[in-house]
């Protein structure tokens, strides 16, 4: 990295930082602070519940996962439109209404307190690692790439996200997103146009696109039933529209940015801003990693992405057998090069039998490719098993690193950075409201002023923050970081979300009944998820239909033991 690279990371993260505490301070009530003053335009909403989704993990894994599995990816977010509109007619509607700070208020009123805390409960066991998972996560890469300490990472990028969410609360956080959704849209596209100005001449875009289709990376939509299959139409649609519905209906962190709105309506069409983006967004950015991944089908790329990797098997005793793969890995890029000019060559021809044959051989070169990747992975493993093989998450860092001109160095590690603070400042910003609200106040015997809500907000939101640092520090990488979180939310939004459409839907079913059931089905998720019965994205629907389920029978039967005996 250039001086101007450090120029331009240290001003955009100083800016975030220094305008949110700017423009939020003096919240003096708990109205102010947690809700934002509620006038906020739909636009800010928007933005802000999309930066709130969109992490750092976004920017970094989704590239790589482009690069390595093609744009099926995307699947995921099919069912994400459905649930904003339910949620805009159900969820924000009712919550306007009650009038309530979080989303767990409500579920006192229709259950009872311990059904409102079980939730909440819920909500800060998973919401509290996935804080230190969006801390962890760039930390990790940054540091095993640019050589910087991992833990000093974390708690720079868990300090500089206390500060503006602890002095300006909710509003520091909206208002912050947006600046941060224009540095990283502004760097994804410096990205993307830098790549197709970086291909061979005469490659045009649509060429590359035509590239990218031969290696199957352009396979968006898979219609399979196969439940263990992660990505088809079909769980993004189901699986996807139940983890939406939970998330953007349930997630505090996500409720907090659309309850903030000046109206109703504001909320409503910050969410439909997202739902109709959010897609495009994605999309995009799985482009871009299909654009790097052709980029490479010209230009060197290392065995293993992840440089700890190298490293440690390099050290190690099976170092010459490593070096055997990286021969045959640079002869396998010679011949994919010449493979990729014929493509071209016939392309332009447009001689059809020539088209196969060369895609025909585009395909067994990668094939092979790929079988020595694996082979490296296998010799890593064998030389440091605490070292991660899989490197989705290094692909598009190494590339920005390796390939990018100064300053455009700094602006992408900007968006990687301000993606990591804009999750991370909704997180520890919802974690602190429900703490303070839904377990401290609500367990409060005398009565508080809000200054003192306000303060044991602050207070807690500091402690949040704290804690999501120290989970930064003693996590361990995944297989894929925009998996973990995901895997995360799966494991526990499908029952919270069961409880709430139980709290809208069925009337006749009590707090006792949706408590029991409640526990018993994280349990059964748990379980699940541990034995593997299921792709992850199934666990939404599972859990959600079988609290439901259990909530019904077990009030069906406890009034059946009410009933009266029939007089004979």
């Amino acid at each position: 990295m250039g001086a101007l690279d450090w120029i331009v990371l240290g001003s955009a993260l100083l800016f975030i930082v220094g305008f949110g505490v700017w423009k939020t301070r003096g919240s003096k009530n708990v109205t102010d602070y947690v809700m934002g003053g509620n006038d906020a335009k739909w636009w800010t909403i928007g933005l802000s519940v999309m930066a709130t989704q969109a992490s750092a993990i976004t920017f970094l894994s989704t590239p790589g996962q482009a690069f390595h599995d093609g744009m099926g990816f995307v699947q995921f977010y099919f069912g994400l439109p459905l649930a904003m509109i339910f949620i805009c007619l159900v969820f924000i509607p009712i919550y306007r209404k009650l009038k309530v700070f979080t989303a767990y208020e409500m579920l006192e009123g229709r259950f009872d307190l311990k059904t409102r805390s079980l939730t909440a409960i819920l909500f800060l066991i998973q919401r509290g690692l996935a804080a230190g998972i969006t801390i962890f996560a760039p930390s990790i890469i940054l540091s095993a790439v640019l050589g910087w300490d991992l833990r000093t990472l974390n708690i720079i990028i868990g300090i500089l996200v206390i500060i503006y969410t602890v002095s300006g609360g909710t509003k520091a956080v909206s208002v912050t997103q947006k600046q941060q959704m224009f540095i990283i849209m502004v760097g994804m596209f410096f990205a993307f146009f830098f790549i197709l100005g970086s291909l061979p001449t005469g490659v045009s875009f649509g060429e590359a696109l035509k590239i990218a289709g031969a290696n199957g990376k352009l396979q968006i939509l898979d219609f399979s039933l196969d439940t263990n299959n992660r990505y088809t139409f079909w769980s993004g649609i189901t699986g996807g529209f139940f983890l939406a519905l939970a998330y953007f209906g349930t997630d505090q962190s996500q409720v907090q940015r659309y309850l903030s709105g000046k109206s109703v309506r504001e909320s409503q069409l910050g969410l439909i801003f997202n739902g109709i983006l959010k897609i495009p967004m994605q999309f995009f950015i799985l482009l871009v990693g299909t654009m790097v991944f052709v980029f490479y089908q010209y230009n060197p790329s290392p065995l293993n992405f992840n440089p700890a990797a190298t490293q440690a098997v390099m050290e190690s005793e099976y170092v010459e057998d490593y070096r055997l793969l990286e021969q045959g890995h640079l002869e396998l890029e010679q011949e994919k090069k010449m493979a990729q000019g014929a493509f071209s060559t016939a392309l332009a021809l447009k001689e059809y039998n020539a088209i196969q044959q060369a895609k025909q051989d585009i395909i067994k070169i990668n094939e092979k490719e790929k079988a020595n990747r694996d082979t490296a992975k296998t010799l890593i493993s064998q030389a440091d098993n605490s070292v991660e093989t899989n490197d989705k998450d290094y692909v598009f860092i190494h590339f920005i690193l390796t390939n990018l001109p100064t300053g455009l160095i700094g602006l992408l590690l900007a968006v990687i950075l301000s993606a990591a603070m804009s999750s991370t400042a909704s997180e520890l910003n919802a974690l602190g409201t429900i703490t303070a609200l839904d377990l401290y106040k609500r367990n409060q015997k005398e009565e508080k002023d809000d200054k003192h809500y306000v303060l044991a907000t602050k207070g807690f939101t500091l402690l949040w923050g704290v804690i999501a640092i120290i989970i930064a520090c003693v996590a361990n990488l995944f297989d894929n970081l925009i998996q973990l979180v995901n895997i995360i939310g799966s494991i526990f939004y499908g029952n919270v979300l069961g409880i709430f459409l139980l709290a809208f839907f069925f009337k006749f079913v009590k707090g006792n009944a949706v408590f029991i059931a409640a526990l018993v089905t994280q349990v059964i998720v748990i379980i699940g998820w541990y034995m593997d019965w299921m792709s992850y994205l199934w666990l939404n629907a599972f859990g959600c239909l079988l609290v439901i389920f259990l909530s019904m029978l077990i009030e069906s039967f406890d009034s059946f033991l009410r009933k009266p005996p029939l007089k004979t």
